[in-house]
């Protein structure tokens, strides 16, 4: 069967998360829905990461297999007409056709996520559901050092959700940087996979730091405790996006490689 591969866009906010599930709207229904409007058939789509309620996307990948092999082009075009008459806040931004091989998920080699704060006083209207607010002046700098504790392969109990279903709490974080574009504190991390809310906890832990109330040296024995109760606050959802995902196709031959993904269930990517 023909396999396309799709680069989709969402606003999180009206949507339970990535996964189907039977409590809401979710991203996966809603494209399985538009495609089996135009296809006529029903399908599996399978996403590269699952994405948490209130979490937007900007490159998260996924691939459908289909009965017909359409165009590429179609594909993407009679999915977002059907998105759009349905009302969903979810866009295909690209599809192609790829070899039966291919796994948005376990093909993956490093994901990207982007948190965004907006450090400011006056209330947040354009950006509304789209970042986390802090009134409060943040010191980036001492964020960013701070962050750098976490940067490598460790135990990351610390910093998951007590529900993380992933067998091991070992990974390696590839990139964990903080930086100021004027009024935004934008926080960039990259791993191979990522555990239950560990993002999250990163910015909740890092904005203790930003705001004085903890020190680097706190969060790096936060991370040696393995106790989740050792985290800061977790940040909200709305702050988050699921920016891209890379395949070895995608990463030039110089490039650091990854490090190994820690013996698990499959969960290439779980909640964060």
């Amino acid at each position: 069967m023909p396999r396309f591969r799709l680069t989709v866009e969402y606003d999180g906010t009206p949507y339970v998360g990535w996964q189907r599930q039977d409590n809401g709207a979710s991203v996966q229904g809603a494209l399985e829905r538009a495609v089996a409007g135009f296809a006529g058939e029903t399908v599996t789509i399978r996403g590269a990461g699952r994405t948490d309620a209130g979490v937007h996307a900007r490159g998260q990948v996924a691939h459908l297999d289909l009965s017909k092999d359409w165009p590429a082009d179609t594909v993407r075009d009679a999915t977002n007409a059907h998105l759009k008459l349905a009302g969903e806040r979810v866009a295909v931004v690209a599809a192609e056709a790829v070899c039966e091989s291919f796994d948005a998920r376990f093909s993956a080699t490093r994901r990207h996520y982007l948190y965004r704060i907006v450090n400011r006083r006056a209330p947040v209207v354009l950006e509304r559901d789209r970042a986390w607010q802090i009134a409060r002046p943040l010191d980036v700098d001492a964020m960013h050092r701070a962050a750098q504790s976490l940067v490598g392969k460790h135990d990351f109990t610390t910093f998951r959700s007590v529900q993380c279903q992933a067998n091991s709490p070992v990974r390696t974080l590839d990139r964990l940087s903080v930086t100021r574009v004027g009024e935004a504190v934008e926080i960039e991390a990259a791993a191979r996979s990522f555990l239950h809310n560990q993002i999250r906890s990163f910015v909740g832990t890092l904005v203790e730091v930003g705001t004085g109330r903890w020190s680097a040296d706190d969060v790096e024995a936060a991370l040696a405790a393995r106790e989740r109760s050792a985290c800061g606050p977790v940040a909200p959802p709305a702050g988050l996006y699921f920016m891209r995902v890379e395949y070895g196709e995608d990463r030039p031959e110089d490039a650091p490689q990854p490090g190994p993904l820690a013996a698990s269930n499959g969960d290439e990517s779980a909640f964060v």
